[in-house]
């Protein structure tokens, strides 16, 4: 099973969230090779609950996942800013995953955000796993690898991030496997990616097809996974920066990006 353990199902987070991009996403998923993904959308972008709703009417519900007419099997998930700078994974039942973003609600601007250790006691009042997005990005996100060793340990996985290693493959992977190491946790492949070229570039390859996190959180402790890079990455990440800087002007000018993408296909 190739698994993407962080994407997202909008092209950002202030955008309105759009059926038919998301079914477009969805279909390139499939299309570069995946199986199953992680749906990490930002606890804060407009229309969280829309979204994960029109998921879950689009697709049938096996264990705690969402799978898709095309097969694809969509893994509900979050990624949550912290105040002191950086962001954490959490994924699980769609049923935690909603109720956790409304539990959030007060804390979803930036001056509000929670701190590590509160966010970790509301998530493990849940059953979810957690891990640590892009943990050494140049900028806010190098705060994660400062916080408390103890606090640290209460994390599930760390996120070996596409973006990242397309950018610096050495640094990124030296660095995130000393962080799993030192911790004694997993580290996963996750994409990140907000549009479709960016699928495939980084993934995550089981032994074996999972429909229930637990399962997943097991085979990923015993280290029953190997992780896939494409050679292409580092063209993947810069030719989906650019897509994404397009396609927001466009809507900016008051355009329609997405029939600009779907343009031929039959929707």
């Amino acid at each position: 099973m190739y698994m993407d353990f962080h994407t997202h199902g909008k092209l950002a987070k202030k955008l309105p969230f759009s059926t038919v991009y998301t079914d477009w996403l969805f279909r390139e998923a499939k299309d570069a090779g995946l199986d199953a993904l992680c749906l990490t959308e930002h606890f804060n972008t407009l229309q969280f609950e829309d979204l994960y709703r029109y998921i879950l009417s689009a697709g049938e519900r096996v264990g705690d996942s969402i799978v898709l007419e095309n097969g694809l099997r969509v893994f509900p998930g979050m990624e949550t800013d912290i105040c002191e700078g950086g962001h954490i994974l959490c994924v699980g039942p769609a049923e935690a995953i909603l109720e956790l973003n409304r539990c959030l609600d007060p804390y979803k601007e930036k001056d509000k955000f929670l701190p590590f250790s509160k966010l970790m006691d509301l998530f493990e009042e849940y059953p979810v796993i957690v891990g640590a997005g892009h943990p050494f990005r140049k900028g806010e996100h190098m705060y994660i690898p400062q916080l408390p060793k103890e606090q640290l340990g209460r994390l599930h996985f760390i996120d070996l991030n596409g973006k990242d290693v397309a950018l610096d493959k050495e640094r990124t992977e030296r660095l995130t496997c000393q962080m799993a190491r030192n911790l004694g946790i997993p580290a996963v492949a996750g994409s990140d990616t907000h549009q479709a070229v960016q699928y495939g570039c980084i993934r995550t390859r089981f032994e074996r097809d999972m429909s229930r996190i637990e399962e997943i959180y097991d085979a990923m402790k015993k280290g029953q996974y190997t992780i896939d890079v494409l050679p292409e990455a580092a063209f993947h990440v810069r030719t989906a920066g650019l897509l994404k800087r397009s396609l927001k002007e466009i809507y900016a000018l008051g355009g329609d990006y997405v029939s600009v993408l779907v343009a031929g296909e039959s929707i």
